[in-house]
């Protein structure tokens, strides 16, 4: 296991007038075996961030100390990294066992360790039964889990993972991030996941990174970023609904968006005026879109509770304690 320590770091394409800047001062303390989930939108630069700590990205500025070294100039296969791809990458002529063993026979490992490896990466991953099988028998999740046990075998300081659960559909998705969780319980080396999912990310981080534009948004924990978000890209981004965004909310001060999430608002006889759009049912739970002032409101409530019909008005009161504050003009949090 070893630390994380990333200083202002900064990516470049290019040079002079074509010179095209993609990570901006990037600064984060990872410390040893953290779980930590670099999360964003397509483009906002987390893949970057991430094969620039691999080795596989050139730095442009700022230090990655990984334990007690500065890894800006070292190789990948310097830096006592293992990274987990999207795409499988296995090789399809070989058995699950070998291509869990190929990087150790290529260190010329003996061969009793590369089995005990091996063995034990398999009954973590409940791959035992499936070794002298071929990727091309194996599910998308077998296949992706015969990937992470590679990355096990090798005994690195950090796991790296590049939007691993991409390929897979919802329930295997679901499945695999309680694998991980459970592989990192036993293991506890440093991780650094990326994904575009919101969801993976409240699962499985126990601190996350929010990129966006290639700027940090905020760093800290599930908790931390949902109940307390540093911008308004962040309380839009992280949740399911997002959090409604107001400009002329009811009572609200100028130049000031105030921020309440679906579920801390309540259907009452009397507070703010909301002519409802449609009612979307989710099981448990029903959302109600409506518009107050103009503007969408989405209110989250539960089974049982009466749906209004389309073109009524109800009247909905937010918990005070619940409301967030943002600089209209910055989009940042405003503290109190």
């Amino acid at each position: 296991m070893a630390s994380i320590q990333l200083k202002n770091i900064v990516k470049k394409y290019g040079k002079g007038k074509a010179e095209l800047q993609v990570i901006h001062g990037v600064t984060a303390d990872i410390a040893h075996g953290e779980f930590i989930v670099i999360v964003g939108p397509s483009g906002c630069g987390k893949s970057t961030l991430l094969r620039m700590v691999a080795g596989l990205e050139e730095i442009s500025g700022g230090e990655i100390w990984i334990g007690d070294r500065v890894v800006n100039q070292l190789e990948p296969a310097e830096r006592d990294i293992a990274m987990v791809f999207q795409n499988y990458a296995l090789y399809p002529h070989m058995s699950v066992f070998d291509n869990m063993a190929y990087g150790l026979k290529i260190k010329k490992m003996p061969i009793d360790e590369i089995k005990q490896r091996v063995d034990k990466a398999a009954g973590i991953l409940e791959l035992g039964h499936l070794l002298d099988r071929k990727p091309r028998q194996l599910s998308g999740g077998q296949r992706q889990r015969v990937a992470m046990g590679r990355a096990i075998v090798r005994q690195p300081q950090v796991f790296l993972f590049d939007e691993p659960l991409s390929n897979l559909d919802a329930k295997l998705r679901a499945q695999t991030r309680l694998e991980i969780q459970k592989l990192h319980r036993e293991l506890g080396i440093t991780s650094l996941f990326v994904t575009h999912d919101q969801v993976e990310a409240m699962t499985l981080a126990q601190r996350m990174i929010v990129m966006n534009a290639g700027n940090m948004e905020q760093f800290g924990t599930p908790e931390e970023v949902y109940h307390t978000p540093a911008s308004t890209f962040v309380a839009s981004f992280i949740g399911s609904p997002p959090m409604n965004l107001l400009k002329n909310a009811p009572g609200g001060k100028p130049g000031t968006i105030l921020g309440i999430r679906p579920e801390h608002l309540d259907v009452r006889i009397e507070g703010w005026e909301v002519k409802v759009e449609t009612v979307e049912l989710l099981g448990a739970e029903r959302l109600i879109y409506g518009r107050v002032n103009g503007e969408q409101l989405i209110v989250r409530v539960e089974e049982g509770t009466h749906s209004p019909a389309p073109d009524t008005i109800i009247h909905v009161a937010p918990r005070p304690d619940r409301l967030h504050s943002f600089d209209a003009d910055t989009g940042k949090r405003i503290p109190g």
